[in-house]
């Protein structure tokens, strides 16, 4: 064989044919190893990333570094890529303290996390002059005294004071720049204080400055600029006391001053005590006293006290002399002889019961007499006896009830304007034999005892009284009659809108209210209130049946015999007989409905028209009474209806022209108006 290069043929080694075929098993088996490793890697990595949270970290200041522990190191201009839960932040700069905190990464995709570094503190230089040791404020709280060098105060603008006693105080607002920068604040400090010179004749005097002792005069004296008060004290003499304005670095020269002997000391005693004390015709307060006197020359005392004999001294003190005088005054004399009724009352005089006395000697002075005995009205005067006079003093008591009566106003107007009279209530028989003709099962004979004062109405309340609570009232008409002016009696109002007048009528005299409301609906009254109401049906009974005497009135309020004579009141008379079915034949009154009140006669207490007219609202539910006797009655506590009482216009029968007959309602009627009442106590 021929070549241009030689060739050279090496031996194969045998590989068995199984060998072969484990080798290449093998090798695929790596290949697919790695192939699934890597698969698990790029799967990794792709579910970190997507999975992760984009976390932006700022910082303050921007150039801080920050490190998060146990984070993958994925960071992109200050924005990690991070998986949900807590780490820890680890964040430097030069120049802050370091800080160390915990980051929560939360679900949201993109999130943000500030964090700001605390910047070290400044290191300050504080220096002051004159004095040193002044004291170093930073924002009111000391940190040192003067000189103070490297001194860390917290960055930011900072109130900076320097105090000493005695200097005025250095402040200014400092802008510490912090990072350990070297800062310096030097303060001058100005006096606080100025030099006030003071003299005084004779000299020699203390001299106290609130109160403090600085020196003795004559000298130059360094005070503290603000007010002062200057005390200057020497023996034997008045101190001086003044108040000085001192201004920081202004010295001042005071006018010298020339110091007083002391007064002397005088106390007053005497006996009796509590008397008037003048010296020089000057009062001076009463025993025992202690003034001042000024020495070394005459001073006169005079003592004087009502019921006694003045008294008077001359006393002449030395400087700073101390004395006391005693002194006794006589008693003035005076007689007074009381003459009591009833003979056995008790006289008491200044407080002191002097029992049946009746001649009494006493001081003259003013005293405080009284006269008492159980079950009558004390009586009380302030009387002086004359010395050496006799005086006499009739006093007649008067019983409970007639002082209780002489003190209330027999009359009164109520501020609707309508008066009122006192009445003092009594005993009265209310209701009706089972004979008087007329008589109606409703009034059962029984007795009412009124025991309150009150006061009655003198008329019914008019349409213009009326209608200053209501202004919108019409009492209206009946059959084209009118029963709207201003003078006849309101009418046709319900028993509520009596009762709610009533309280207004309280409200305006600023009276406690009688009925209770709620919801603008009268519930119930309170009975101790002297408020004005309706009155009770007992009341009305009592006024209208009893005579001033206490005798009992007839069977009609014009006598016991019927008919009426002419114009007795306003009842159904012949004039009305067109309009009403029973009227009182040969009866005339001249008016065919309401009257102007007022029109006929008042009856022995000054009352009109408590028959005829316009029948009136009672304070009382309607009820069929008890025999049983009664004491200040004021109905049951509830029904349905309320009581009427009195005849009216409408009225012709001899049923319901009697001072008995007794009605009810709740609703408003033509002839049917209201009487004020009230307890006068």
């Amino acid at each position: 064989m021929s070549s241009d290069h030689e060739t050279i043929v090496r031996p194969t080694p045998y590989v068995p044919t199984a060998a072969r075929v484990r080798a290449s098993w093998w090798q695929r088996q790596q290949v697919q190893l790695i192939m699934a490793a890597a698969a698990v890697g790029i799967t990794a990595v792709f579910g970190y990333l997507f999975t992760a949270k984009s976390v932006r970290i700022e910082v303050e200041p921007p150039d801080a570094s920050v490190a998060i522990a146990d984070a993958v190191d994925l960071t992109l201009g200050g924005t990690w890529l991070l998986l949900e839960g807590d780490y820890e932040v680890d964040v430097r700069a030069d120049g802050y303290t370091p800080l160390r905190a915990a980051l929560r990464v939360h679900a949201d995709d993109n999130q943000t996390h500030r964090f700001a570094l605390v910047p070290l503190p400044g290191l300050i230089d504080f220096t002051s002059t004159p004095v040193v040791g002044a004291d170093v404020r930073v924002d009111d709280s000391i940190i040192g005294q003067t000189p103070l060098y490297a001194a860390e105060v917290a960055a930011g603008k900072r109130a900076i004071s320097i105090t000493a006693p005695r200097y005025q105080p250095y402040s200014i607002e400092l802008d510490v720049a912090g990072r350990h920068a070297q800062q310096s604040v030097t303060a001058t400090l100005a006096p606080n204080w100025a030099p006030v010179t003071v003299t005084t004749s004779p000299s020699g005097a203390r001299v106290l400055v609130d109160e403090v002792d600085i020196g003795a005069t004559p000298g130059t004296f360094e005070l503290l600029a603000g007010t002062r008060e200057l005390r200057l004290k020497l023996p034997a003499h008045k101190s001086d006391v003044q108040r000085l304005d001192v201004v920081a670095g202004e010295a001042l020269a005071l006018p010298s001053v020339v110091l007083q002997p002391a007064d002397a000391l005088l106390t007053v005693r005497s006996n009796p005590t509590a008397v008037a004390v003048t010296i020089d015709g000057k009062y001076q307060g009463t025993t025992p006293i202690e003034v001042s006197l000024q020495p070394a020359r005459a001073h006169r005392i005079r003592l004087s006290k009502s019921g006694y004999a003045p008294v008077e001294r001359t006393v002449t003190l030395g400087a700073t002399d101390e004395r006391t005088l005693d002194l006794a005054m006589d008693a003035l004399l005076g007689t007074v002889v009381i003459k009591a009724d009833p003979a056995d009352a008790e006289v008491v005089i200044d407080g002191q019961s002097r029992g049946a006395e009746r001649t009494l000697v006493l001081p003259a002075r003013a005293h405080r007499i009284e006269v008492r005995k159980r079950g009558y009205a004390a009586y009380s005067t302030v009387i002086t006896p004359q010395p050496n006079i006799t005086s006499e003093l009739a006093v007649d008591l008067l019983t409970d009830a007639e002082a209780r009566l002489a003190a209330l106003v027999p009359r009164i107007v109520n501020p609707a304007g309508g008066q009122m009279v006192l009445l003092d209530g009594g005993v009265v028989e209310m209701g009706a034999s089972r004979r008087e003709p007329g008589r109606r099962a409703n009034e059962v004979l029984r007795t009412a005892t009124v025991t309150r004062l009150f006061y009655l109405g003198v008329t019914e309340v008019t349409n213009a009284q009326f209608r200053k609570f209501a202004s919108g009232h019409n009492s209206g008409e009946f059959e084209e009659q009118d029963l709207n002016k201003d003078d006849q009696p309101a009418s046709g109002m319900t028993w509520q809108e009596a009762a709610l007048f009533c309280n207004w009528l309280s409200e305006q005299a600023k009276l406690p209210l009688f009925y209770r409301t709620e919801f603008g609906k009268v519930t119930g009254f309170n009975p101790r209130a002297t408020g004005y109401r309706m009155p009770t049906e007992a009341e009305w009974t009592w006024a209208a049946r009893t005579r001033p005497d206490g005798t009992a009135t007839q069977r009609f309020p014009w006598g016991d015999s019927f008919p009426p004579p002419d114009r007795s009141g306003n009842y159904a008379d012949r004039s009305a007989a067109h309009l009403l079915g029973r009227i009182i034949f040969g009866y005339s009154d001249n008016y065919i409905v309401a009257a102007p009140v007022a029109t006929f006669p008042a009856d022995l207490r000054g009352l009109h028209d408590l028959s005829g007219n316009v029948a009136e609202w009672m304070n009382d539910f309607y009820e069929i009474p008890s025999e049983a006797p009664v004491v200040d009655p004021m109905g049951p506590a509830t029904a349905d209806y309320h009581v009427i009482r009195g005849s009216s216009w409408m009225h012709g029968t001899i049923t319901d022209l009697r001072t008995a007959f007794r009605d009810y309602g709740e609703d408003g009627r033509p002839d049917l108006g209201l009487r004020l009442a009230r307890f006068a106590e």
